[in-house]
């Protein structure tokens, strides 16, 4: 990078140096114990409140996958990147932003409503393209998470196969903080069985490709069952300076 940086992007990017080769090692390991490949798993680099410049240097360093949060910050980021890295957006959507981001990512990973399904279909009817996405699944059933429970997923992949712009590629969730990792896991494996189940009835329009779980505090337990994007933010950047 030629350009200069501020102080915290300084310290943003030596902390990404000092992180990144470790959380590929440990990424392997979680698959060697799991008896997979680690080519078959995706690092997304989640780059929320993380400047232009640093993220440019992740994707100098290897990083191929970045995720975005929010909308307004996917804007203003977009035309300073460097353009190598597959882009995502993997925060919660409202259906009046679909327009604003159809044509700056190539995967939504947040699809958590028919509703929304229908408008980004809509959209990139009109635009002439088809968005690979993922169903957002509330593994959980909390309140205050939107997403798909688990007994509606099939369905919804059914319904969503008929549209002709969109292409279901798989699942994702958040789950709920747990306060034990047997509980963390009982989770994962409720996704993984869903992925499993639903790629086994090869509804047409429907690739079971990507089972999207994991972050930075639980991307190894995740890999574990099954998961082949981990979004990993904090781990890569450090915390996260959610004031600005």
């Amino acid at each position: 990078m030629t350009e200069k940086l501020s102080n915290e992007e300084i310290l943003k990017c030596q902390w990404f140096d000092e992180n990144y080769e470790d959380i590929k090692r440990r990424i392997a390991e979680a698959c060697k114990k799991a008896g997979r490949d680690p080519k078959e798993v995706i690092m997304l680099a989640a780059t929320k409140t993380v400047p232009t410049a640093v993220i440019n240097h992740a994707i100098e360093s290897g990083v191929d996958h970045i995720g975005e949060n929010r909308v307004q910050e996917l804007l203003s980021k977009k035309d300073g990147l460097l353009p190598s890295a597959h882009r995502h957006f993997i925060g919660h959507l409202q259906t009046n932003k679909v327009k604003d981001i159809v044509d700056e990512v190539e995967m939504i990973q947040s699809v958590h409503s028919l509703k929304l399904a229908t408008e980004i279909n809509k959209l990139c009817q009109k635009r002439g393209k088809v968005m690979d996405i993922l169903l957002e699944v509330n593994v959980g059933n909390e309140e205050s998470k939107s997403g798909f429970s688990v007994s509606e997923v099939e369905s919804a992949v059914r319904e969503i196969a008929k549209m002709t712009n969109v292409k279901v590629k798989g699942l994702m969730c958040i789950p709920p903080i747990c306060e034990n990792v047997q509980e963390l896991r009982q989770y994962f494996a409720i996704l993984s069985k869903l992925f499993i189940d639903i790629e086994a009835k090869k509804v047409d329009n429907v690739s079971m490709v990507y089972l999207s779980m994991g972050m930075s505090g639980d991307f190894e337990e995740a890999i574990m069952h099954g998961a082949n994007i981990v979004r990993i933010g904090t781990s890569l950047f450090g915390p996260r300076n959610y004031n600005k």
